[in-house]
């Protein structure tokens, strides 16, 4: 409980490899769950067509990004495909401190520093169904070449390593799944029964079903 009487909420992280579709899961749980705000991130990368800045990111430049590392106003940042994220102080704390909870939808790295920093996160890995399907995402989205996609399965493949500092791995093979087992993941954490569903999610058992060889249908 906080100095007001005011139960504390819970900063939930879902990190995935690029083109795994966190974005819309994120937007969707958030949507569906009226207890949990979504933190918006800043970011030096560009808009890209239908993103509004305050909304989706705060975009900023690379100077403005760096006076606010030096002023220690990230909970995380990180430099992913020569662009940086960064998650602030601010854009949690209010929530948290007035009852909500708050979902930080970040990179792998950032995700690693929430967890050195806040003790009282939960980590959630998203997983594409495979790497294959993975890359066939990364062409459809159409704002990526050849070459940038190879590094995006590349940056993926290394992230894939971090799973197991991870509290949940969830596959996003069906986006209406998907968000329902996020949604299940967060209620239970709120009401401390998940002892469940961290067996059924354990990061071990997602990366061994992940990397298990693919059996061609007969």
């Amino acid at each position: 409980m906080s100095d007001r009487g005011i139960e504390q909420g819970i900063p939930f992280v879902v990190a995935a490899p690029s083109g795994t579709g966190k974005t819309t899961v994120c937007r969707k749980v958030v949507e569906q769950e009226e207890r949990i705000s979504f933190s918006v991130s800043h970011t030096t990368r560009r808009k890209r067509d239908g993103e509004v800045d305050g909304r989706d990111y705060c975009f900023v430049d690379e100077p403005e990004f760096r006076r606010l590392v030096a002023e220690d106003a990230f909970l995380e940042w990180a430099e992913y495909n020569a662009h940086l994220y960064g998650t602030s102080w601010e854009a949690i704390d209010r929530g948290l401190a007035g009852g909500r909870d708050v979902l930080l939808e970040i990179e792998v790295q950032g995700a690693r520093q929430v967890r050195a920093r806040r003790a009282d996160a939960r980590l959630i890995f998203l997983l594409p169904p495979s790497m294959r399907e993975l890359e066939r995402r990364l062409q459809g989205r159409g704002t990526d070449s050849r070459d940038e996609i190879r590094r995006r399965l590349d940056v993926a493949n290394r992230e894939l390593e971090a799973i197991r500092d991870f509290d949940y791995a969830v596959t996003n093979d069906e986006l209406d799944s998907c968000v329902a087992n996020l949604l299940a993941i967060i209620r239970a954490e709120r009401d401390g029964s998940v002892g469940a569903l961290r067996e059924r999610f354990s990061p071990a058992l997602a990366e061994e079903k992940f990397r298990a060889p693919r059996v061609p249908p007969a």
